[in-house]
C-alpha cells in the first residue's frame, strides 16, 4: 500500500471509513486499519481536528498570527524559546522560519484586546525575543485545502483583455 497516497487521502478527510480508503487505494480496509494504527504507533499521524467555517458557527474569536524575531541561545538555538511559547495555551501553532523573522506563532483569543495583552504582556517580554510583528486574521478564505465560503465565489475564472 503506498503510505503516502494513505496521508493525502486522511489530511483531505480523515473522517473517511477504512473500507472507503481500501476501495480508493485498491487494498482491503484491514490493511488501512493496520497501516493507519502502525501511523500513530510511530508518531507520524499526531492527531486528528475539524475544520471549522467560524463565521458560519457564529464563533466571535479572533486569529493572529505572530512573527517574532528572536535571539538564538547557545546549545538551544530556536527550540528553547519555541518550546517556552508552545506551552501557552492560547498558541495554537509554532512554526520555524526561514527570512526576516524566526517564528510564526499562530494564536487564539476571545477579542483582539486579549491577543495584544498576550503578544505585549507574554511574548515579547520572553527572553531572546527581540521584535513582535501580529498580524489579525480578518478574513479566511482556504484552510488545509478546504475552501470558505465556497458560494460567494465565482468560478468563471478571471478573463483578461
Amino acid at each position: 500500500m503506498d503510505t503516502n497516497k494513505l496521508l493525502d487521502l486522511l489530511r483531505q478527510n480523515a473522517r473517511l471509513s477504512d473500507s472507503e480508503l481500501a476501495a480508493m487505494l485498491g487494498t482491503s480496509a484491514a490493511e488501512v486499519s493496520d497501516a493507519i494504527a502502525q501511523l500513530e504507533r510511530s508518531g507520524i499521524i499526531i492527531g486528528y481536528s475539524a475544520i471549522v467555517d467560524e463565521e458560519k458557527a457564529d464563533e466571535t474569536g479572533v486569529t493572529a498570527i505572530i512573527e517574532i524575531k528572536v535571539t538564538p541561545v547557545k546549545d538551544g538555538g530556536f527550540d528553547d524559546l519555541a518550546h517556552t511559547i508552545m506551552e501557552y495555551d492560547e498558541v495554537d501553532s509554532v512554526y520555524l522560519l526561514s527570512g526576516a523573522y524566526d517564528l510564526s506563532v499562530t494564536i487564539s483569543g476571545t477579542s483582539l484586546r486579549k491577543v495584544a495583552l498576550f503578544v505585549s504582556e507574554q511574548l515579547a517580554v520572553l527572553d531572546g525575543v527581540i521584535s513582535t510583528t501580529t498580524h489579525f486574521i480578518l478574513r479566511r478564505y482556504k484552510e488545509k485545502k478546504h475552501v470558505f465560503n465556497e458560494d460567494s465565489f465565482d468560478e468563471r475564472g478571471m478573463v483578461s483583455p
